[in-house]
């Protein structure tokens, strides 16, 4: 939440006695808009099109599809069990990492945060709307990630999950048409079953904006730093996922989170701010 948005209730009253709903709708609004007051990296306000559609129907999408792809890896011996190693690194640090994701949307409190660990020699891994968060052994393996490096991967896909990326996406694909009868739904007028059911079979896959991306390895960084994670590991990791790409022509994970010398530099330019973050974490 942002604090800079928050006013007394009474200086609420006096500014807007006339219409006291009205006060409070606009100053939800504008907290639930905006990045957190104490954020050090500059990623503005969330996007205003995803209001347009439900989170608890993009959520829901999201916990169901990710149920599916685990019974799926499971079916076929591919998911790692709770003794699994590599799995209870990643929790591990995904333990350290929720609790600064709070800030960035309060509807992560109630998000009941999952990590589970896919074998595939894919390169890939993601975090679901709802905080369902999974990695396929490739990414680790392949490119040999330190600790710090899984934090930035996991931050990153946190942060989208966080800054309600998909939720934005869909709302801006269904298209103007479609956000009239949207609108219409959430007034009694219809259902948003279908609605629902689309954005399930995109999540996976669904491709971000650049700013969306920018976005992300932002608020990525700032709560790996938060964590006691080096900030120095984002302009590391995007090397080695530039370098995985040429070799292999591709990766899964380059398809959806585009890497160049514009996302390298983006990074190494923010790395100075979460600097003093980083070393406070470090030394508690």
């Amino acid at each position: 939440m942002c604090t800079r948005c928050e006013r007394p209730l009474s200086a609420l009253s006096e500014a807007s006695a006339w219409n006291p709903r009205r006060a409070f709708l606009l100053a939800a609004a504008g907290a639930a808009l905006s990045a957190p007051a104490l954020a050090q990296v500059n990623v503005g306000n969330a996007s205003v099109a995803r209001n347009l559609v439900p989170a608890d129907q993009i959520e829901a999408a999201g916990v169901q599809q990710y149920g599916q792809l685990l019974a799926q890896a499971r079916a076929k011996g591919a998911l790692a069990g709770d003794g699994n190693a590599q799995l209870q690194r990643l929790r591990t640090i995904a333990q350290r990492l929720i609790p600064f994701a709070l800030p960035w949307n309060t509807r992560a409190r109630e998000w009941k945060w999952e990590v589970n660990l896919i074998g595939s020699k894919q390169i890939n891994a993601f975090c679901m709307p709802g905080g369902k968060i999974a990695f396929f052994t490739g990414i680790l393996e392949q490119l040999k990630l330190s600790d710090d490096e899984v934090a930035m991967v996991m931050g990153h896909e946190m942060a989208h999950a966080l800054r309600e990326h998909a939720r934005a996406r869909m709302a801006k694909s269904v298209g103007t048409g479609a956000a009239l009868s949207i609108g219409a739904q959430l007034l009694g007028l219809g259902q948003v079953g279908d609605l629902a059911a689309r954005a399930g079979t995109q999540l996976i896959t669904l491709k971000f904006s650049r700013s969306d991306e920018t976005d992300a390895d932002l608020v990525g960084l700032e709560l790996a730093a938060r964590a006691g994670y080096d900030p120095q590991a984002s302009v590391s990791l995007w090397k080695k996922m530039a370098t995985a790409s040429k070799n292999q022509g591709g990766l899964s994970f380059l398809s959806t989170h585009p890497s160049g010398p514009d996302r390298i530099a983006k990074l190494e330019a923010n790395v100075p701010k979460v600097e003093n973050l980083y070393r406070a974490a470090a030394r508690k």
